[in-house]
């Protein structure tokens, strides 16, 4: 946690009176180009978290490069004198500022998804994370802010580029390289297989095919431990929660996803924003069995028929289907009640028999022309 003034090198975020917001690091004689004019780093270094700094228009001789000035040649826009004047509140960004303005290099989670991962993995201070897929880091930043100095983070990233991303952006977030974490580049399988048996409390998954990584992933985690995965399509979603039934060692799988949406609130002017954050990954959430032990099943209805494609059926099986599916879930008790109140319904009408002829025409064969009486 840091306090204290600004110091040189900090990440900040200038928010303007409109809510725009720009997140840069600040530099020693370095500068923030807006709308509005340029932001001077000079005059922000040393002041307290909170306070407003003023944009300029034009460069002030404490901007001029003196070792290099043609690098300024190219650089029309620091003599503008048409803008400035612009008002900024300064302040150190909060994790989910960071996370959304960082530099990237793969598609990161929104701050929404990763808030669920937190709470339903119940990843907490002091415990032993194994995540996969680093990409730029985002996911492994509010990790290692969870797991904090005491516990410890080890991360598996595929490519190396990605590895690289995550690691500076972590550093930079920090300050320093986080002692309590370790990357390491490789595929799972191989990486996870080098890692001791049952030493994590908690695996987070974000990758293509999390259903291929359960039986190393049920190798290192601990008994009990929480699994969450992190999926962006139904086929995957799919796949990833029949695969965790089917081993027997995991747990019923808890689905969810977040949406997200803003509100704007002026006095009674009180209506949600047009504009939301909707689907954008499903969350996966399982407990590890202890070895000896099969995960309880849910019992499902005999005639409740969840996997066969009514494409691949013959005629005969594709007649029986649907006539199963027309005559699910209701029995003929209650269809002999839904007709008596329909029947009840339509001779309340006031043109009970042209409601009824207009029925019949449709070629249902259940009659309504008789009156009420008709459907008893």
């Amino acid at each position: 946690m840091r306090r204290g003034p600004l110091q040189a090198g900090e990440k900040v975020q200038f928010t303007d009176r409109r809510g725009k917001k720009i997140t840069d690091q600040l530099v020693p004689g370095g500068t923030t180009q807006t709308e509005h004019g340029l932001i001077l780093h000079d005059e922000v270094i040393g002041r307290p978290e909170g306070s407003v700094t003023v944009t300029v228009s034009a460069k002030r001789e404490a901007q001029i490069n003196a070792q290099h000035p043609e690098r300024d040649a190219g650089k029309p826009w620091k003599g503008a004198r048409a803008i400035g004047g612009w008002q900024f509140a300064v302040m150190r960004p909060r994790l989910a500022d960071y996370v959304l303005s960082m530099p990237r290099g793969a598609q990161i989670m929104y701050p929404k998804d990763i808030a669920q991962v937190i709470q339903l993995g119940d990843i907490r201070s002091g415990m032993t994370v194994l995540e996969s897929g680093a990409g730029s880091g985002a996911m492994s930043i509010n990790l290692l802010d969870a797991v904090g100095e005491t516990g410890h983070l080890t991360t598996i990233e595929m490519r190396g580029e990605f590895a690289r991303v995550a690691e500076a952006n972590a550093t930079v977030y920090y300050g320093s390289r986080p002692r309590w974490w370790d990357l390491l580049t490789g595929d799972f399988d191989s990486v996870a297989a080098t890692l001791p048996e049952h030493s994590f409390d908690r695996i987070m998954l974000d990758m293509l095919d999390p259903w291929n990584r359960l039986e190393q992933a049920y190798r290192v985690i601990a008994p009990g431990g929480v699994l969450i995965c992190y999926v962006t399509t139904t086929t995957q979603l799919s796949r990833l929660a029949e695969a965790l039934r089917e081993s027997g060692v995991w747990t019923e799988p808890d689905v969810q996803e977040t949406l997200e949406r803003n509100w704007k609130v002026q006095g009674l002017a009180v209506r949600p924003d047009h504009q939301m954050i909707g689907h954008t990954g499903f969350l996966v959430v399982s407990r590890a069995m202890a070895e000896g032990f099969e995960a309880l099943k849910k019992r499902e209805r005999p005639a409740k028929d969840t996997t066969s494609d009514i494409d691949e059926m013959t005629a005969e099986e594709r007649a029986a289907q649907l006539e199963e599916l027309e005559l699910r879930d209701i029995s003929d008790r209650k269809l002999r009640k839904v007709l008596r109140d329909l029947d009840a319904q339509v001779a309340a009408l006031p043109d009970t028999e042209g409601a009824a002829d207009a029925t019949d025409v449709g070629g249902s064969d259940v009659g309504v022309t008789g009156g009420a009486g008709a459907l008893m």
